[in-house]
């Protein structure tokens, strides 16, 4: 696979990450940043996308190191809206969407470079143009949009739970 000490580096605590992500989706219906896979998906997901700008097999700026850094603002943006704007708001919403939206970007890379390595010596894909990774990557989207639907519908319900037992306090 020819990974280097970085490389290697990024791509374990980046799937970490991308399994607590996966757990705190089962268990919640959201990557919750209160309980510890939240806490692993955000710290994992920082380190790796931070990590991704030291890796490049093209020299200067390239489209992963835009995807890196919007990944990190969606996250910084969701950590500032968790501890900064409590409560049960529609900062939830966002806080919510951004995870989430954070999560889908990761797979991006995710998918590409798994698919074009794996197996080794004989991977799936030829390259980041073969159809298999947009046939995967389009169901990915599809889940994401349905997630995302899912949270927001829910995230309205505990809202509206909240607000009803404030008023009623």
């Amino acid at each position: 696979m020819g990974l280097s000490s970085l490389g290697i580096f990024h791509t374990i605590i980046g799937v970490l990450a991308i399994i607590a992500g996966v757990i705190g989706f089962i268990k919640h219906g959201k990557i919750a940043l209160h309980t510890p896979t939240g806490k692993i998906y955000f710290y994992g997901t920082l380190i790796t996308s931070l990590t991704a700008l030291g890796l490049s097999s093209v020299s200067g700026l390239n489209p992963g190191h835009g995807l890196a850094l919007i990944i990190v603002l969606l996250i910084a943006g969701s950590y500032y809206l968790h501890t900064k704007k409590q409560g049960y708001n529609r900062h939830r919403l966002f806080e919510n969407f951004f995870l989430s939206f954070s999560f889908f970007l990761s797979l991006i890379p995710t998918v590409n470079e798994t698919l074009t390595r794996v197996p080794v010596g004989h991977p799936v894909a030829k390259g980041p143009t073969d159809p298999l990774i947009a046939q995967t990557l389009g169901i990915i989207l599809v889940l994401f949009v349905m997630g995302s639907i899912y949270q927001f519908i829910k995230q309205r319900k505990v809202n509206a739970a909240a607000k009803q037992r404030a008023l009623s306090a």
